[in-house]
């Protein structure tokens, strides 16, 4: 049971009375009609708290891992499936689920209940427009069938639901206006005469049991990975934002030519730090500057049938004048005029083992965090946590944010690092924290930060969720004010009025009578 107690975030104190392991809807129905209280958990790969049982039994999907049927533009998965199990049946037959976020241990139900995002948000979006169908075991244990399309809400504003005894549930839907940006994990999904889909989307196991979804799938484009790194952080932004109207322009006038850049990650001077220490870039093969300031990694997508050789002989040719224009062609000369051309490593179509090395760099940077934040736990530091941010904001305004995170952190003596997918203006702000003390320097960073973010017209609560994370509740809460929450306890109660499912995740039962927690 201990491999059940803890999720990412390194959150203490877990404890549980029982773990279930079902293999049906039939058993995971049985499960909540006879459970008292219940905590669904997947990969544990939350950074919320939210996958920590805090007395509730575990129930835990690991089992229910089944892939299939796979057609051309779907697919059929149990909530059980990790990522990187669907990306290896796909690759067989050439498709392509593309918001997935970039660790692929995380299982594919995790991801619809926080409505997860990745690097190829940019240009896909986010995980709820590719969620075609799912089915959801309600707490009473009575199972909905839902596909996209079939069932919206009411133009008064709710969802009537026959439960199998004939009762009739109504639902209300949240009127709060959520932010206008690419990704969101901030509660419940709010939107006039909103799809039933959408409301289990992002709802982090408190309405129902996601057990099986169907997603919609691409033809696999052909890939190429770019890591390069910047003696200045504007000079890393200046080509992000290059990238950026390029692909756009590439996207609105269907240039085949065209640079069609999917994903642009980044990783400060810290995060970089972290990768020496840790030996990341020798294991990679890749040569770190110790000049650089920021280093970015993006995904570029070629026509379909570019293969390695052609890739390298197209790469080859990009400052001969007499070679033919394309994509490849045009993505030398901006990285030349970016200075960035230098530093360049590249893991082209088929090679996936040098793209494997090139996102072990990205994904090596949140674990030589949390490995940080373990290793002080077990040096007598128990109370020392997980202290993230995962913020949004309009690209226009990434460089000013950035400047205030570093602010807020230097004015509060804080070790700290700053990555994420920076082609959205999302940036995972993190504390390196060193005592308790630390922690709630930190906390108390996260709260100005989110006052800013929102003032900037974006997000507090990106892609991670809330889950039991005390500073995301009360971002939330100030996103939304008390009656934005009120709103989401409504429809809580409405599907699962005994508060069976993972209570304490996004809210409490009852509004706090003390306040905000700081």
């Amino acid at each position: 049971m201990a491999a059940h107690l803890q999720d990412a975030a390194c959150t203490p104190g877990g404890h549980t009375p029982a773990v279930l392991l079902p293999r049906t809807e039939a058993e995971v129905a049985h499960a909540l009609r006879e459970a008292v209280s219940v905590l669904p958990i997947g990969a544990q790969s939350s950074l919320t708290g939210g996958a920590t049982p805090l007395g509730e039994a575990v129930l835990s999907l690991s089992r229910m891992d089944a892939v299939g049927p796979i057609r051309a533009d779907r697919v059929q998965v149990q909530s059980g499936v990790a990522l990187v199990t669907l990306d290896e049946a796909l690759y067989e037959r050439q498709l392509y689920y593309p918001p997935a976020p970039t660790f692929r241990g995380a299982f594919v139900g995790g991801t619809v209940a926080t409505n997860a995002s990745g690097a190829a948000t940019f240009k896909y979006g986010s995980t709820r427009p590719w969620v075609r169908a799912l089915t959801v075991v309600l707490a009473n244990g009575d199972v909905l069938d839902l596909e996209r399309g079939r069932c919206r809400a009411h133009a008064e504003g709710y969802f009537e639901i026959i439960l199998t005894g004939g009762e009739t549930r109504r639902v209300p839907t949240p009127t709060y206006v959520m932010p206008q940006v690419p990704k969101r994990s901030a509660g419940y999904h709010a939107e006039p005469q909103m799809d039933l889909v959408d409301l289990f989307v992002g709802s982090e196991g408190t309405l129902g049991v996601i057990t099986d979804v169907e997603l919609g799938l691409i033809p696999a484009p052909a890939h190429l990975l770019g890591w390069a790194t910047f003696e200045s952080e504007a000079a890393a932004l200046a080509l992000v934002a290059a990238l950026r109207d390029t692909s756009h322009a590439t996207w609105a006038a269907s240039d085949p030519r065209g640079i069609d850049v999917a994903a642009i990650e980044s990783m400060d001077r810290r995060c970089l730090d972290l990768l020496r220490e840790d030996g990341l870039d020798r294991q990679s093969g890749v040569l770190i500057d110790l000049a650089a300031e920021t280093a970015i990694l993006f995904e570029a997508e070629l026509p379909r049938s570019t293969g390695r050789e052609g890739a390298m002989d197209q790469l080859a040719g990009a400052d001969d004048p007499s070679s033919p224009d394309g994509p490849l062609k045009r993505l030398v000369q901006l990285l030349r005029q970016a200075g960035a051309f230098d530093s360049l490593e590249v893991g082209l179509p088929g090679d996936r083992v040098r793209k494997e090395q090139l996102e072990a760099l990205r994904e090596g940077v949140p674990i030589a965090v949390n490995h940080r934040i373990a290793a002080r736990q077990r040096q007598g530091h128990p109370r020392v946590r997980k202290t993230a941010a995962d913020m949004i904001v309009p690209f226009a305004s990434l460089h000013a944010m950035m400047e205030r995170y570093r602010e807020g952190f230097d004015r509060r003596g804080l070790d700290h690092a700053l990555w994420g997918h920076v082609s959205d203006g999302n940036i995972h702000a993190n504390v390196i924290p060193r005592s308790e003390e630390d922690v709630a320097l930190g906390e108390d960073a996260f709260l100005e930060f989110g006052e800013e973010v929102v003032r900037l017209g974006g997000c507090p609560l990106s892609e991670h969720g809330v889950g039991r994370n005390a500073v995301k509740q009360e971002l939330l809460r100030r996103l939304y004010g008390d009656q934005g929450i009120e709103q989401m306890r409504r429809v809580k109660a409405a599907l699962d009025p005994e508060w069976k499912l993972s209570p304490g995740v996004l809210f409490s039962r009852q509004a706090a009578v003390t306040g905000p927690c700081r």
